[in-house]
């Protein structure tokens, strides 16, 4: 019982034509669950107050601390000395669309890995809602909401 015959991982054997001892997985296998994650990715969600308010939060929770709270790359790793990433304020980030940053949670870019594991497709486009947002507000101006003129001091 304690010393069963087994192969260990990719070991050759007789077992398959192909010499391994992993059955070859048929042609056009499809993994249990992709063809739902891709559709979750393949296309956005309606942006809400709930999608952002969960943006938000994943957002808090995973993206800040590299890239600080307003988005400006100057989160707490980036003070203990980690390469600070790039602000999502820049006319670059500002002219992606929201599906780079989704493709950029979900595969990583540079030194940022990725995120897939622990974030859900549907979180991921509300953190790319959530970082738009954080970018219309830091080149807000009154024009674009006169509401605001008499409650700013």
């Amino acid at each position: 019982m304690f010393q069963q015959k087994r192969f260990d991982t990719y070991e050759p054997s007789t077992i398959w034509r192909d010499g391994t001892a992993a059955q070859p997985l048929p042609a056009g296998t499809v993994a249990q669950g992709d063809l739902a994650r891709d559709a979750a990715l393949a296309d956005p969600p309606d942006v809400t107050p709930a999608l952002l308010k969960l943006g938000r939060d994943r957002y808090d929770v995973f993206c800040s601390p590299c890239h600080g709270y307003d988005g400006d790359g100057h989160g707490m790793i980036v003070e203990r000395g980690f390469p600070p990433p790039p602000s999502y304020h820049s006319g670059r980030l500002r002219a992606a669309p929201a599906r780079h940053f989704v493709d950029v949670i979900t595969n990583g870019y540079g030194v940022m890995y990725s995120y897939a594991a622990r974030v859900p497709p549907r979180e991921r486009w509300a953190v790319a809602a959530y970082i738009r947002a954080l970018q219309l507000s830091h080149h807000a101006t009154l024009a674009d909401a006169p509401e605001a003129r008499g409650r700013l001091p």
